[in-house]
């Protein structure tokens, strides 16, 4: 279910509840970059900035890619989907809520466009082939999904997961799909900026790191060094 939290970072109830995941040599498999093809659609948004959402499996590790994207003014840690009463982590966490662990990320398309985002979420976050789980973590909260929040993201990810299909990058058919945007309830406090408050953390340490250091060899042009904070 849930991973290596230290007792003292978070509220007795929650972290009473929280289930270590066995690591395993094919779970640590499964997060290896694959270099996802350049979108041949590109997306057209106009000026100034725009919102979409992220669902990648845990969100410290898709919140930590995206803070170190140039372009990207914010990335914020929360629950896509169900209702408010269950959006906690304590209650998604039985993956009966409908919620996704999902990220808000704040862009500007003239810096870094849409289809390119998306680029960067399936070469470096999230594996496209896999439903309901992601790295160790296993459960619909866990599910990877694409949340358009306009018509021209929803066009230019329903093409990216058709070219992406085609492409021959993986092997397994891509189960990703598209989700009409719901709310998004921001997450706790202690989630936001995860990565960059806890950078010795266990689980940082073996499944996010190797994230953000495949985006700055992957995509040195779209790297950013500092770490975007909420």
């Amino acid at each position: 279910m849930k991973r290596h939290f230290l007792a003292a970072m978070v509220p007795l109830a929650i972290a009473s509840a929280i289930v270590i995941p066995a690591y395993s040599q094919s779970a640590a498999a499964l997060e290896r970059p694959v270099a996802a093809p350049a979108a041949k659609r590109f997306a057209n948004e106009g000026n100034g900035l725009k919102t979409a959402v992220f669902a990648g499996g845990c969100f410290w590790g898709v919140e930590a890619v995206f803070s170190h994207v140039k372009g990207v003014k914010s990335a914020v840690s929360g629950y896509h989907g169900g209702n408010a009463a269950t959006a906690t982590y304590e209650k998604t966490n039985t993956g009966v809520t409908g919620h996704a662990e999902a990220v808000r990320v704040v862009y500007d398309p003239k810096i870094v466009r849409y289809d390119q985002l998306l680029q960067i979420f399936f070469s470096v976050t999230a594996d496209p082939t896999l439903r309901n789980r992601q790295g160790p973590d296993r459960g619909s909260q866990y599910r990877a999904a694409l949340v358009p929040l306009s018509a021209e993201q929803r066009k230019v990810a329903a093409a990216y997961l058709k070219q992406m299909q085609a492409s021959g990058k993986w092997s397994s058919p891509i189960v990703t799909e598209i989700e009409a945007y719901k709310k998004f309830y921001k997450a706790e406090t202690y989630h936001q900026d995860f990565m960059v408050k806890n950078p010795r953390h266990g689980y940082i340490v073996r499944w996010d790191k190797p994230k953000v250091a495949a985006l700055k060899a992957m995509y040195p042009s779209h790297y950013r060094s500092t770490f975007i904070r909420n």
